[in-house]
């Protein structure tokens, strides 16, 4: 899509849910958001003795069984996000969603707890048990170990209850999921549908994960004081604080919307992406898929890099993404980087994961709506090799027309969103 062809069918959002370790509710969220507060604890949810990272942005709260499993917290907060975007749309009637779902969710898998009551129930001898015999005993469980444990579950369940539109499609695209999921919704609007719903949620803070991430050095340590642990663009970062949360945008044809009297909170007028498929998990030293991502989003949004006012950075604070990030930035700016606001999120909720595109997409929408620009935390020790203005520790009111979200993944997998506070020309 050219930004020719993505102005002739403005996309508008006229639904925002959220919920994060900051509470529940967009404008809870935004409230402590712009205020500067962190919502990263020490993890009380499950047993942390021997490991590194013992922190984390927990969601709490949801009325499940604690311990639960990813898939359960996952599915609860993309219930809870879901009701509230389209309550704020008004959008259809209840059980009939008037467009498409498109879901951002973790690759869910059985954790250990489940595969303990596998082996139990697998047949044949225990010390020579395969594969093969545990997914047959996952094939004839009564539910709770196959279905609630497939990759599509999630927006399944969630189609059924809501009642939209064609398949439900569920995107995967490491971190920059979330985002992806909003651009599918996009595009589905741009081929005539009237709306979509786009929702990210993750809720895979746990045990496993845990362990994953530090054997990939890629968690901070900082245990000690826990809302000074994320340090994204700062000196002494020390990696990602992981976290779970989810957020549900409302997508419409802005003249649809503006014809049945819908309150619009601000439009997604460009979306790029570009792989590099350089490392399972590094971004390539040369930067060229992330400048290629914030490249393409502008451009198909119809602006110029010199019209973006602010950018939401992906700024998850491992020392090499940081600086990845930073580096795409001046590449693709050049000396309008230096006039750039930019702020990073995690620093407050942490790194939501799968859901993180979609969260962080819908902070940047609030900050255009209020003129209201977040901070960016415990940026204390400033480093000199970013470079960047990141809005330290204090919200900033600036009004700004057009902002940048960015999402890189693993594996080079990256995403760019422009959002507009108006239409755009």
């Amino acid at each position: 899509m050219t930004g020719r062809q993505s102005r002739s069918r403005a996309v508008a959002v006229t639904g925002i849910g959220i919920v994060t370790s900051l509470g529940a509710g967009r404008e809870e969220n935004w409230r402590q958001l712009a205020a500067g507060r962190s919502g990263i604890r020490r993890i009380a949810r499950f047993d942390t003795a021997g490991l590194r990272t013992t922190i984390g942005g927990c969601v709490d709260g949801l009325g499940l069984e604690s311990p639960s499993a990813a898939p359960f917290i996952s599915l609860a907060m993309a219930r809870a996000v879901a009701a509230e975007a389209i309550g704020q749309a008004g959008i259809g009637e209840p059980g009939r969603f008037p467009g498409g779902l498109f879901v951002a969710a973790p690759p869910l898998e059985h954790e250990w707890p489940q595969r303990m009551r596998l082996a139990e129930r697998a047949p044949g001898d225990r010390s020579r048990r395969t594969y093969a015999d545990l997914f047959t005993a996952a094939g004839q469980d009564s539910g709770d170990l196959h279905y609630d444990f497939c990759n599509g579950m999630i927006a399944d369940r969630l189609a059924d209850e809501l009642g939209t539109e064609g398949s439900p499609i569920t995107a995967n695209t490491a971190c920059a999921s979330g985002a992806t999921a909003i651009q599918l919704g996009v595009e589905s609007i741009r081929r005539g549908a009237t709306a979509a719903l786009a929702v990210g949620t993750d809720g895979s803070l746990q045990v496993e994960a845990l362990i994953r991430f530090s054997l990939l050095a890629a968690l901070s340590t900082a245990n000690a004081v826990p809302e000074q642990a994320a340090k994204p663009f700062a000196k002494n970062r020390d990696g990602f604080v992981m976290a779970e949360g989810a957020a549900a945008l409302v997508l419409e044809d802005a003249e649809s919307a503006t014809a049945r009297g819908a309150e619009i909170i601000g439009y997604v007028l460009g979306c790029g992406e570009a792989a590099d498929n350089f490392h399972r998990t590094r971004s390539n030293p040369s930067g060229d898929s992330i400048v290629q991502s914030m490249e393409r989003a502008i451009a198909d949004a119809g602006l110029a890099p010199a019209d973006i006012a602010y950018i939401n950075a992906h700024g998850t604070g491992t020392p090499e993404n940081d600086k990845m990030e930073a580096l795409g930035v001046h590449r693709l700016f050049g000396q309008h980087a230096e006039r750039l606001a930019i702020s990073a999120n995690k620093s407050m909720i942490g790194h939501t994961l799968t859901a993180a595109g979609a969260v962080e997409a819908s902070f940047t929408l609030l900050a255009l709506r209020d003129g209201l620009l977040p901070p960016t935390i415990n940026h204390v020790l400033a480093d000199p090799a970013i470079g960047l203005d990141v809005v330290p520790n204090q919200a900033r009111r600036a009004a700004a027309e057009f902002a940048l979200s960015n999402s890189f993944g693993f594996g080079g997998q990256n995403a760019s969103l422009v959002f507009g506070a108006t239409p755009g020309g």
